[in-house]
């Protein structure tokens, strides 16, 4: 069963190319600091703007220092299901644990589309996979009635739900009970910073998180007081979190946690367009954050 903390890693870049180097340090640190779980390619680690050849690159290089120490869980989703499979079957020979698969995005699919093309990728690869639903960036929500669909599916084994929506793990175990007794149990994984705690206490086991780019230990600690039924400290602790989850989110992710890395000296703070560094007014906002919270 998949729980705890995971970090959906950023990708350095060094002037129009990945920062192989920094990349593999940043994975390195965050594995020292607690993560349970590394995440290379998703949403923050800019997979739209990678070429093909550098999204397997990146995959590797996290696998590479990671070697058994923490869950890699490789980013490999696509809104083709053929390049969806060719991608989870590189990071499955490449050595990851698991691939975190987002919705088809733009093509806006049904409920039964996006049902065959989960189901396509698992019955292709025979490898864990992690649906990714997050409507926000996607343009499609995955129903629950379809959720509970995929989890009789072999290989599907968790969720990670980005909709902020604190009822979900209630509805979801629900729809996915009532399918079948034959349902694998899904783990729920809240895609929402500011929810990570109040998802576990719904029924969640753990968080994919951004500002755990910033506060490994940190956000290692409070998903671990979860796992321990210990509510009251891990929601003391995520207290402390909160500046950081909402200033993280100031513009578009991953331009603020990109920029909060470079001040604390892990990567440059450049992206690949069409995402730009933030604002002057925001990069001033971030800076004082980091300054209360003692990290620069």
């Amino acid at each position: 069963m998949l729980k705890g903390i995971y970090t959906a890693l950023i990708t350095p870049f060094k002037g129009k190319k990945i920062d192989e180097q920094a990349f593999q340090s940043f994975v390195e640190w965050q594995i020292k600091e607690g993560v349970h779980g590394l995440i290379p390619c998703g949403t923050t680690g800019e997979s739209p703007t990678l070429t093909h050849d550098e999204h397997n690159r990146v995959i590797d290089l996290c696998i590479e220092v990671a070697n058994g120490k923490a869950h890699v869980m490789a980013g490999t989703g696509s809104n083709s299901t053929e390049e969806a499979i060719m991608t989870t079957l590189h990071a499955k020979k490449a050595g990851a644990d698991s691939a975190l698969v987002v919705a088809p995005y733009y093509n806006r699919p049904t409920q039964e589309g996006i049902y065959q093309h989960y189901k396509a990728l698992a019955q292709a690869t025979k490898f864990p996979i992690i649906v990714y639903n997050i409507p926000g960036r996607s343009g499609v929500n995955i129903t629950d009635e379809t959720l509970a669909r995929l989890a009789t599916i072999p290989y599907i084994v968790g969720i990670k739900d980005a909709t902020g929506d604190l009822t979900r793990p209630y509805t979801l175990r629900m729809a996915v009970a009532a399918q079948s007794a034959k349902t694998n149990k899904l783990a729920l994984l809240s895609g929402e910073d500011m929810t990570a705690v109040a998802f576990n206490v719904a029924g969640g086991q753990g968080c994919i998180s951004v500002a755990s780019n910033i506060m490994p230990k940190r956000c290692a600690q409070v998903q671990e007081a979860c796992i321990k039924g210990d509510y009251a400290l891990a929601t003391k602790l995520h207290e402390t979190l909160a500046p950081l989850n909402s200033i993280l989110f100031c513009e578009t992710s991953p331009g603020p946690v990109k920029y909060a890395a470079s001040l604390i000296e892990k990567c440059s703070p450049n992206l690949r367009l069409p995402l730009v560094v933030p604002g002057d007014e925001s990069k001033k906002r971030i800076r004082q954050v980091l300054k209360n919270l003692r990290l620069i």
